[in-house]
């Protein structure tokens, strides 16, 4: 792992827009109604703008937030953001019907900023020259039931990298695949 890598991961699991609050009754007791349903589950699956398979991101509930894994495949070698948005909707060629990034909270862009983060805000990926990439990221404080709202949400893959601090979307180039999350 990069020290980039390391450094983007402690950002990501110590900036307190990302902490969850342990004194609400959710974080207090995790067995009441509030609480996200432990295990429930989102998947995506991608596709580019040409319809081919990119591969499927699962999003998965735990005590304090989602774990997203994925396995992509057809994507361009380099560094590509990955991000949830706010809708439900993934219409070639752009992909602009999945609107915006996912932030209910109404925050700025990006892990680095000290306004940010948006809940669909998510760490880049690295994409190796057979256009492969695995990944499992921890998302703390989303909640899988808010991506299932009335209008849902989707994963997009964008051309470029997020710079984790231009607000509304870090710098990241236009969208290159995408998949409507839903629910398992």
């Amino acid at each position: 792992m990069t020290i980039r890598a390391l450094l983007i991961a402690a950002a990501l699991t110590t900036t307190p827009a990302l902490a969850q609050d342990a004194g609400t009754p959710a974080a207090a007791d995790a067995g009441t109604k509030l609480a996200p349903k432990k295990g429930e589950t989102v998947k995506a699956t991608l596709k580019d703008a040409q319809g081919k398979d990119v591969g499927e991101v699962t999003l998965e509930q735990a005590p304090t937030g989602v774990l997203v894994k994925g396995s992509l495949m057809n994507l361009p070698e380099g560094e590509h953001a990955i991000h949830i948005h706010e809708a439900g909707k993934c219409e070639a060629p752009d992909f602009k019907t999945a609107g915006g990034h996912f932030n209910p909270t109404k925050k700025q862009h990006g892990v680095l900023s000290p306004k940010g983060k948006h809940e669909g805000d998510l760490p880049n990926l690295h994409v190796a020259q057979d256009g492969k990439v695995q990944f499992d990221f921890f998302a703390q404080g989303l909640k899988v039931k808010s991506l299932l709202d009335k209008d849902g949400s989707a994963v997009v893959v964008h051309a470029k990298l997020d710079d984790y601090h231009s607000d509304p979307t870090g710098d990241a180039g236009g969208r290159i695949a995408c998949g409507v999350a839903e629910k398992q």
